[in-house]
């Protein structure tokens, strides 16, 4: 009986190594950090679809659309642009780069997209179910109030999408419910910004389908604690082309030989599909003159279609 069950033990580990589900939190990370915590959230989580709520609160036939949040209650990065005024929908200017970016890909892309910085557009779990996905593009500190709290949780628990880029991790820090729908990750610090290169991990998913296997890309590069499990691992970077090292001001030691930069899950009846990358305005730029801009559009646009139901999800 012992060697039947180490035999069923040791398929379980080679299949989800297999499908890049293996968690990276319990020292499997090469050289780099050990023993960052494999948490239980105590919700249904993981990539199988068996995760999520099917309770008809979408209709595809109503078209797509998404609500980008952006409100920051601390640091705040610079292609954010100025902060926004209350309410939806206010005045841009050219410094929001992040919000005219995503507003530009839902026209060219057929969905809508709303954004905002007020809180009391997220205080209602109706007026979230309008939305096939909430996008959090750097927010920071605690910048949900404990009605949008509430909201969210709910939103997501009847099969709604969302979307974490950058410093949604650097949000909602003492939140453990949160923190599990990033993937059961959170922000520590980063290392000097600077170019390495992103090898995609697995190319059958909509927001890396379109990627070659390799790609450049500058950015902070997040250290993270914990570090995500039960997730399909979409993108890594390489650390050894990170010439000044990962090791940031609070001496992490990086993730060593499996870095994640992107990830997908099925999380409490929702979709979460998160990314660490997104910290330069040039990101966005379309010239060609940022290396990797284009593969990193393409990245998020296939995260935020698939999460809002779109594309298939999380493959």
């Amino acid at each position: 009986m012992r060697s039947r069950a180490r035999f069923a033990t040791l398929g379980i580990t080679l299949a989800l190594a297999a499908t890049a589900t293996l968690s990276f939190a319990q020292g499997r990370v090469g050289q780099g950090a050990q023993e960052l915590g494999d948490p239980d959230y105590g919700v249904c989580r993981g990539v199988s679809s068996r995760c999520y709520h099917d309770w008809g609160n979408f209709d595809p036939a109503q078209g797509y659309k998404v609500l980008l949040y952006t409100r920051t209650a601390g640091p705040r990065h610079a292609n954010l642009g100025p902060a926004l005024a209350t309410g939806l929908n206010p005045p841009l200017t050219a410094a929001n780069v992040v919000q005219n970016a995503v507003l530009k890909m839902g026209t060219d892309n057929d969905f809508q997209v709303d954004y905002t910085e007020d809180v009391t557009q997220l205080a209602s779990p109706a007026t979230l179910f309008k939305y096939n996905a909430v996008v959090f593009y750097s927010t920071s500190r605690d910048t949900l109030d404990d009605a949008a709290q509430t909201s969210l949780r709910q939103y997501v628990r009847g099969g709604g999408g969302f979307v974490g880029i950058h410093n949604a991790f650097g949000t909602e820090y003492n939140w453990p419910w949160y923190e599990g729908l990033l993937g059961g990750a959170n922000f520590y610090e980063h290392g000097p910004v600077q170019a390495g290169t992103v090898h995609t991990v697995d190319r059958k998913d909509a927001s890396t389908k379109a990627l070659p296997s390799t790609w450049t890309f500058t950015d902070e590069w997040y250290n993270l604690v914990p570090a995500p499990s039960r997730v399909r691992v979409l993108a890594e970077v390489d650390e050894s082309t990170l010439t000044e090292g990962v090791t940031g001001n609070y001496h992490h030691p990086g993730h060593g030989e499996r870095h994640p930069v992107a990830w997908c899950q099925y999380y409490d009846g929702g979709r979460a599909w998160l990314t660490t990358l997104g910290h330069d305005a040039r990101d966005f730029s379309t010239d060609g003159s940022f290396p990797g801009a284009a593969e990193f559009q393409k990245l998020i646009l296939g995260g935020i279609e698939s999460a809002m139901g779109k594309e298939p999800f999380c493959r």
